[in-house]
């Protein structure tokens, strides 16, 4: 029988050509001696030579090559000799140091060679394979990874400084976006304004004053030394990349370098004492670009004291969009603030004061709405036309910017003029249309005109519509639309326009407003009606601004537009009797300016004299000190509101300022510093925390200033 797998060589030929295969395969191979010490070679193939660089002699001569030649950690090489002490067969990840130095990480495959098949170990066949093409893609996409893990980083902090800048009137946004770069990229973060100088900044401080704190660069002493200042040109715009400002150096006396160098030093002083001096050698600054010029730096000190040119891309670009972001956002803040003052000034220039009409109980609002833009064109006037004849108009230009403002001064500046020459209203509105359409007045405009005219102690009502919403006549608990004598907007006349008429009563009260008192967006304008119908009502107050607060308490919490109210009230002989009936506040919105403490005085006397409070001089004096304080050191408009407590008068005046009032003993040579002083001899006083700002409040006593001996 013949075996069909017997081999068709001889023994002999069969090794050689076994020889010379493992020999010439591109498989670094080698055989240890397993009998001996330390595994010494006695083969390699050629492929080993080429990869390690050891030939047969030279790893005889070492008699390491496998091994001792090895970078193992401790645990590796405690596994690899428990594995060859057992005569296993062993796969390991080895670096292996080749013959020029070199180190070659591979996977060496370790297979025992028994004698017999079964017998005791002989040898051992070493095969490895070289891992370097697979270890540099491994890096390379770990190395991806890591970039990408970076850039997201990056990204989630731009999301991060975005979301913390939708809140503009945040009075600490820079503080808590310096705070999040501290703990994410850098070491210290700070923002500083440049407002004339160089401050310190913890919000955006948009047309206001600043919130931060410390001193300003300008207020030191003048500039001495004219040599290059690398801060000065970055707010200059001479230059427009960042700069290493280094620390504990000599700049020129009164320089904006000189100023930001010794208080960021002194802030990283006080913030972490825990870096050396050496660490913190240099700080970097980064311009917050606005539209024309710089308004402000970003400075922070990098981490293990890095530079400018040792930032890691990824931070440097997190700081650039950074401070690129903010200076857009408060670019924006400001240009925001600005046109919201203009049109607001603008408007508010040409509102009338409160009107004092002989025989008549008048009291007029106007509010713009805080979450607008810009003011629109709501306004209203009460005019004396003669001794007989007042004259009270209220209307309303389409939109909420600086041509609606404008458009309202120049119909009001028209009708004004007419109802000098004509009182009756119908007729007046015809020759306005004429005008406006030859003055082509860019906005329509809807309006009220209505005079009261004295008739045998009585007064007779005569009024107008075009396109605006029906005044109402609220008499004994009654409320009557106010509707006839209707026509199309200003401009759109074209026909005669009628004339309502009806003689009023004492008590009458005839209420005149704009659709921001009753308009929401989660109700129609019939059913808003309808609203201030009911509470006009169901008021219970016996003069005009008792009547206007109460309408303003129950609908304008929340107005979505600007509001403008008049109430106009006919006296009546039992107001002195029934006075007590009144809810007894009062409250007043004031702009932001001088102007205003005189209208707050005005108004608080005249509220005592409505309430029959004797003595109003210290009231006048306490609030005349707080509205000078809301104008002069707040911002935003002012909220002024007075209470009848019973034993007392309770004044409350409220900002936008969160920053408290303080007492101080006044400054030589500067203005002020003794109003709260005043304040806290006349009344018992004090302050909270509000939703938009701070609350000022003060309880006046009765009777006269106290004398020195009190």
């Amino acid at each position: 029988m013949v075996n069909s797998h017997a081999s068709p060589f001889p023994d002999h030929a069969l090794a050689d050509v076994r020889d010379r295969a493992l020999k010439a395969t591109s498989v670094p191979m080698a055989l240890l001696d397993a009998t001996a010490a330390n595994l010494p070679v006695i083969w390699v193939n050629d492929a080993f030579e080429r990869v390690t660089g050891y030939g047969l002699d030279e790893a005889r001569r070492r008699q390491t090559a496998i091994l001792g030649e090895t970078t193992l950690q401790e645990a590796d090489r405690v596994r690899l000799q428990e594995g060859l002490r057992a005569g296993r067969e062993i796969v390991h990840t080895i670096v292996l140091r080749r013959a020029d130095g070199t180190q070659l990480a591979c996977r060496a495959n370790l297979s025992p060679v028994r004698a017999g098949g079964d017998g005791p170990l002989t040898h051992w066949v070493a095969a490895l394979q070289d891992l370097t093409e697979q270890l540099s893609h491994d890096a390379e996409q770990a190395a991806m990874v890591e970039a990408e893990r970076r850039e997201r980083r990056s990204l989630g902090l731009i999301a991060q400084v975005s979301d913390l800048l939708m809140d503009v009137d945040d009075p600490r946004a820079l503080r808590e976006i310096a705070t999040m770069l501290r703990r994410a990229v850098v070491g210290w973060a700070a923002f500083y304004l440049n407002d004339g100088g160089l401050r310190v900044a913890d919000g955006i401080d948009a047309g206001r004053p600043p919130t931060g704190k410390g001193a300003r660069h300008g207020e030191g002493p003048a500039v001495q030394d004219r040599g290059p200042d690398a801060v000065q040109q970055l707010l200059d715009a001479e230059t427009d990349r960042p700069v290493e400002l280094a620390l504990g150096t000599s700049y020129g006396l009164g320089t904006a370098s000189a100023w930001l160098a010794q208080h960021a030093e002194a802030e990283l002083g006080a913030y972490d004492a825990g870096p050396t001096d050496g660490d913190r050698r240099s700080v970097l600054v980064f311009p917050l670009p606005g539209r024309r010029r710089v308004l402000g730096v970003l400075v922070v000190h990098a981490r293990d004291g890095r530079g400018l040119h040792d930032l890691e891309p990824s931070v440097r670009t997190v700081l650039d969009l950074t401070a690129r972001r903010v200076g857009l956002v408060i670019d924006n803040a400001r240009l925001y603030d600005r046109e919201h003052r203009l049109a607001e000034t603008l408007q508010r220039a040409m509102l009338p004061e409160q009107a004092e009409v002989d025989g008549l109980d008048v009291w007029t609002y106007y509010a713009p709405n805080s979450e607008n833009a810009q003011v629109g064109g709501d306004w209203y006037d009460v005019l004396q036309v003669t001794q007989d004849v007042v004259g009270v108009v209220i209307g309303d230009v389409v939109g909420h910017d600086v041509e609606a403002a404008a458009s309202m001064g120049q119909l009001r500046s028209v009708v004004r003029s007419y109802i000098f020459d004509i009182t009756t209203p119908g007729p007046v509105l015809e020759r306005v249309d004429q005008l406006v359409a030859g003055m082509r007045v860019p906005r329509p405009a809807s309006l009220v005109l209505s005079t009261l005219t004295r008739s045998d102690g009585g007064w007779r009502l005569q009024y107008s519509r075009a396109g605006h919403l029906p005044a109402l006549l609220v008499r004994s608990g009654q409320v009557t639309l106010l509707d006839a004598a209707g026509g199309p907007l200003i401009g759109f006349g074209g026909v005669p326009r009628g004339t309502g008429a009806l003689d009023l009563e004492p008590g009458d009260v005839v209420i005149y407003y704009t659709d921001g008192l009753i308009e929401r967006r989660d109700r129609g304008m019939r059913d808003g009606l309808l609203a201030l119908s009911a509470v006009a009502a169901a008021v219970t107050a016996r003069d005009a601004a008792g009547v206007g607060e109460e309408l303003l308490s129950r609908l304008a919490d929340h107005p979505e537009d600007d509001v403008a109210v008049v109430v106009v009230r006919v006296p009546s002989p039992l107001d002195t009797s029934e006075r007590t009936r009144s809810p007894r506040r009062r409250r007043w919105s004031l702009p932001s300016e001088a102007a205003s403490i005189g209208r707050a005085r005005h108004a608080v006397v005249r509220t005592c004299q409505a309430w029959g409070i004797e003595d109003a001089a210290n009231a006048e004096l306490v609030v005349s000190e707080l509205v000078a304080n809301a104008v002069l050191h707040g911002f935003g408009h002012v909220s002024l509101q007075l209470y009848d407590t019973g034993d007392g008068l309770r004044i409350e005046v409220e900002d936008a300022n969160p920053a408290p009032p303080v007492t101080t003993d006044g400054h030589p040579g500067r203005v002020g510093g003794f109003g709260m002083q005043i304040v806290e001899r006349l009344a018992d006083w004090g302050w909270r925390q509000s939703r938009g700002g701070k609350l000022v409040w003060a309880k006046v006593r009765p009777g006269s200033m106290p004398t020195d001996g009190q």
